[in-house]
């Protein structure tokens, strides 16, 4: 039988137990889940950018999850349990949550980068924890653009396109991803694709 939710080698796979958690249980496609999720990640959006909020508290962090996808996934706004394709041991997510963002509390306070590195650092670092069963880079990206604004510049752009669709564009997003991932100080390409 076909997976109605294949993956792609960047994409994280949903386990069945997370599959379990879906709400609407109309849907059966991939495209469908896109679209209800879509739904859910422009209310977020709305929602989020309506009045300032503490983005680096690590309940922030999680409530904005929740926003995103609560009409979509039982376990929204839950650090995952499991192990993926990508991110750190599920027992060290709170921790290296914590981390980043005292971190970028620190980058801030002393000016340590411009405003678009420290964000774009601050986004590296959140993808790869991959702290979500699912929804990861959409998630890091609204919270990188609300973090942005909040710093006074303009929201990215993310190469201009949706990148939760294969294409060219999200291809060019992972490999200035994995460039970072190999070395950390190696953003130039996320900082351009995300002004891109």
């Amino acid at each position: 039988m076909n997976d109605p939710f294949p993956t792609d080698d960047a994409a994280t796979p949903i386990s069945e137990d997370e599959r379990a958690g879906l709400i609407p249980q109309h849907i059966t496609l991939q495209a469908e889940l896109n679209e209800y999720e879509a739904r859910g990640i422009a209310e977020a959006d709305a929602w989020l950018h309506r009045r300032r909020h503490n983005l680096l508290e690590q309940t922030f962090v999680r409530t904005l999850h929740k926003r995103m996808f609560r009409t979509v996934w039982t376990w929204a706004g839950s650090f995952r349990t499991t192990g993926k394709n990508i991110g750190v041991d599920a027992a060290l997510i709170p921790a290296q949550i914590k981390s980043l963002l005292d971190d970028t509390k620190y980058w801030i306070e002393q000016a340590t980068f411009s405003p678009d590195e420290i964000c774009i650092r601050f986004h590296h670092r959140l993808v790869l924890i991959h702290p979500f069963p699912n929804g990861n880079g959409r998630h890091a990206r609204l919270m990188t653009d609300a973090l942005i604004v909040q710093l006074g510049r303009p929201r990215f752009t993310w190469g201009g396109a949706h990148l939760a669709a294969r294409g060219d564009d999200r291809d060019a997003y992972v490999a200035a991803l994995k460039a970072a991932d190999k070395d950390p100080n190696d953003i130039e390409p996320l900082l351009t694709f995300a002004r891109s």
